[in-house]
């Protein structure tokens, strides 16, 4: 197979310790990339890179693995402008909230979905992230969950039932009989489309009873657990994500000592999600805490038109950094490799022999830039599979 290496790269983050600097980002300073067959074939300093078909210069900027975005909900249709408008202008606003987008998806064609679902990706894309979750649960029909699910599938590259978003709003005065559609005939329709099932496990949305209903019905179908926990107030949803054997916990704001210490000795990644709380000016998670005891985080845009309307994983490493007390090394690292490990993948999130060689070039001499300058766009080139985006 035609070979292509990456030359002069300043600053090369591969996320193996093995490599490099010995840290968990095995910095390699003036690195290089062999890429063969889609996946990375050789790393190691660019003086003694094996001899490649095709060559690229970097001219001495930074490159590290391509961002892994475990949480966004990207099937969707319509706006809310004007709820955040009323949010950031200290008025009130009670037009819907989820329920707002649910109407206009609902609508949607299944042509609309997929271009709105294209485009966001196209921005991700250009901003460095190369493996995007994305959820379902704007719908909240049998009907409407599956088309989210079968659009969704087409594109993204891990797919998430959410039928447990919120209660439908037909089903607003019986929600044991919305959780009963849900672990029924929703998920028989929806599981074909999906690797994770999710739910929303919150004061006003399912409780903790509710919740496990999901998550085991999910399991019975083949689905791997997610869970949306402890985002606005204290409550199960982390032990129950740590009980059922989550790949991760997802928000992780409002958390005990209990809560952490479950997360550091269980299987559970704490996904943290910085421009939901940028967005609602919510208070933010304690990463700090959650490193410190030795629990595993991943950051993720939750890119979605209510609460967290970026589809920019440089600037939740910004906020990471400067609101959550996290450093730039272990921001980027979640960003990449937590992501990874939140997805249950070892392919991505790294550049290291037999990785998918998925990388981003930054305008910049280093990864720590993507923090220093919050907000300028850093990101030159993209790889994705070994070719150039």
């Amino acid at each position: 197979m035609p070979t292509t290496a990456l030359l002069n790269i300043g600053s090369l983050v591969t996320n193996d310790p093995a490599q490099g600097d010995g840290s968990p980002l095995g910095v390699i300073r003036n690195g290089a990339v062999v890429i063969e067959d889609g996946t990375v074939a050789w790393t190691g300093p660019s003086d003694s890179a094996p001899a490649a078909d095709t060559a690229h210069d970097a001219g001495g900027r930074a490159a590290i693995p391509g961002f892994v975005d475990s949480h966004s909900h990207l099937v969707f249709a319509g706006d809310r402008t004007e709820e955040f408008h009323a949010r950031m202008s200290g008025r009130p606003y009670r037009a819907g909230g989820i329920r707002t987008t649910v109407a206009a998806t609902r609508e949607a064609s299944d042509e609309a979905l997929a271009a709105n679902l294209a485009a966001h990706l196209r921005e991700m894309r250009r901003q460095g992230t190369t493996t995007v979750e994305t959820k379902s649960g704007y719908g909240l029909t049998t009907h409407d969950e599956a088309r989210a699910l079968r659009v969704a599938a087409e594109q993204a590259d891990e797919v998430t039932y959410l039928g447990a978003h919120i209660v439908a709003p037909e089903y607003a005065d019986d929600p044991d009989g919305y959780t009963a559609l849900v672990t029924g005939e929703m998920l028989d329709a929806c599981a074909p489309y999906a690797r994770w099932v999710d739910v929303f496990c919150e004061q006003g949305a399912f409780g903790e009873d509710q919740a496990r209903a999901i998550l085991t019905a999910g399991q019975a179908r083949g689905l791997t657990p997610r869970v949306h926990a402890n985002q606005l107030s204290h409550g199960p949803g982390v032990q129950l994500a740590v009980e059922l054997g989550a790949a991760s916990a997802d928000h992780c704001t409002h958390l005990t000592d209990a809560d952490v210490d479950a997360l550091a000795h269980g299987g559970t990644v704490a996904t943290l999600l910085p421009g939901c709380e940028f967005s609602t000016r919510a208070v933010y998670p304690d990463a700090r805490r959650l490193l410190d005891a030795g629990a595993r985080v991943a950051l993720s845009t939750d890119c979605n038109p209510g609460s967290s309307f970026t589809s920019s994983m440089p600037f939740c490493i910004a906020i990471a950094v400067r609101e959550m007390n996290m450093t730039p090394d272990e921001a980027l690292w979640s960003a990449t490799a937590g992501g990874a490990l939140a997805l249950r993948r070892t392919d991505v999130g790294r550049l290291a022999p037999g990785a998918r060689a998925d990388l981003a070039l930054l305008d910049a001499p280093s990864h720590v830039h993507l923090a220093y300058r919050p907000g300028v766009p850093l990101v030159t080139d993209v790889w994705h599979a070994g070719a150039r985006v």
